[in-house]
């Protein structure tokens, strides 16, 4: 059985202080860095780019999670699988050939991933789950930390666990938003893999704890 994967979002993080948070990532346990890459269009908020992506793969080992919160995600892969990222997910929602785009994105180097906004049902996504090692469920309307979790999010997400073992596929699946100590539980028994952790992780007093509190829960399988 593998473990929980922990993926603290650089979005929560002192942007001043880039590498300063890739490695406070690392004493804590982390094991990957997620870089939420905001365009301003498809969410309301700006991020950064590929060059902080090639910065932030200078100064870690984690593996890079690179999500692509953009319109025309198409014309952003090339730049950042150069730059290093491990992993590229793009919303649904911002391509119309999605299929064509996973196969592009592993083309290149890095593995597929797909997101879906809360609104957007999980039947949207049954035709590519084939193509894609990685399913990201936000579980909170994307563009900005420190939100809420949506509660109905996770029921998503475990019919998304029920569905992935009922076709007997590999791809991870992910919940970003709202990920914390009160909603730790919940976000575990919905059968995901990775959680990303932005503000629980770097507004904690011992990000360490936060970590390993996540870690410690039993998973349904």
């Amino acid at each position: 059985m593998e473990t929980l994967r922990v993926a603290p979002s650089l979005l929560s993080a002192d942007f001043a202080d880039i590498a300063g948070a890739l490695k406070l990532m690392e004493r804590a346990g982390a094991d990957w860095a997620h870089l939420d890459v905001m365009d301003g269009r498809f969410v309301p908020n700006l991020t950064f780019g590929p060059k902080m992506a090639a910065d932030a793969r200078a100064r870690t080992r984690l593996p890079l999670d690179v999500h692509l919160m953009t319109v025309e995600p198409e014309l952003l892969i090339e730049a950042f699988a150069k730059a290093g990222a491990d992993w590229i997910s793009f919303h649904l929602e911002a391509t119309v050939h999605a299929h064509r785009l996973a196969e592009r994105i592993r083309a290149l180097g890095p593995r597929p991933g797909v997101s879906i906004v809360p609104s957007t049902p999980l039947s949207a996504l049954e035709e590519l789950l084939p193509f894609v090692d990685l399913v990201l469920i936000m579980t909170v309307n994307p563009g900005f930390g420190g939100q809420s979790l949506i509660p109905a999010c996770l029921d998503k997400a475990r019919r998304l666990a029920t569905l992935r073992k009922e076709r007997g596929l590999p791809f991870l699946i992910s919940l970003d938003g709202g990920v914390n100590r009160a909603t730790l539980d919940a976000c575990c028994a919905t059968g995901a893999d990775v959680l990303v952790m932005g503000s629980a992780f770097f507004g904690a007093a011992d990000p360490a704890a936060e970590v390993a509190a996540a870690k410690a829960i039993l998973r349904p399988w």
